[in-house]
């Protein structure tokens, strides 16, 4: 039996991979994550997730481990999680009315077998212009308290939906977990 492991504590990469039908754990990285704007949001992004992926494989080095890290970026601006209410409204401001980038990288490590897999998926995504309805959705999406510990202030799947106009590309990506892309790759090593 292989083993699997997904090296995040977030719920909703969970619920995205058990999706997939696989039997796996949770270990959470520690990684410690940098943004970097001096490289592309793609290669930031492949870079952290390789980077939670080997945290745990070394620990675990017979086990496939799936890394996964997402990137927003508005132009050059790579957007950091927020640090408190304030932040999250600044970056949500700062996002209407504009086309940003949201890239997830992802890994698959398994050190016993010399495997190292590693892509991204990105999309664009598409918010609302400015208004007196989007003032008030974006206040009210705040007092939940979602935005925190999200890239750029917003769960597209928990809430943050209603400042969105539209998406181009896949959905599972901006959640933080790129379904299609995996799929591929776990089959490609027949953990699928």
């Amino acid at each position: 039996m292989n083993r699997i492991i997904l090296a995040s504590q977030s719920p909703r990469r969970a619920e995205l991979l058990s999706k997939l039908g696989v039997n796996f754990e949770t270990i959470p990285s520690n990684f410690e994550e940098h943004l970097d704007e001096s490289k592309t949001p793609q290669a930031v992004a492949k870079e952290l997730a390789f980077g939670k992926a080997l945290d745990v494989a070394r620990k675990n080095p017979d086990a496939y481990v799936i890394g996964s890290d997402t990137v927003v970026a508005l132009g050059i601006r790579q957007m950091e999680k927020p640090i408190d209410l304030n932040d999250a409204r600044e970056m949500l401001t700062c996002l209407a009315g504009k086309d940003s980038i949201v890239t997830t990288g992802l890994a698959v490590v398994c050190i016993d077998k010399g495997i190292e897999l590693l892509d991204e998926v990105t999309v664009h995504v598409f918010f609302k212009p400015n208004s007196d309805e989007i003032h008030e959705l974006r206040e009210a999406y705040l007092a939940t308290g979602d935005w925190k510990d999200k890239a750029a202030g917003y769960g597209i799947q928990s809430g943050a939906g209603p400042l969105i106009d539209r998406i181009d590309g896949e959905y599972d990506a901006i959640v933080g977990l790129p379904t299609d892309l995996l799929r591929v790759m776990l089959s490609k090593l027949n953990l699928l």
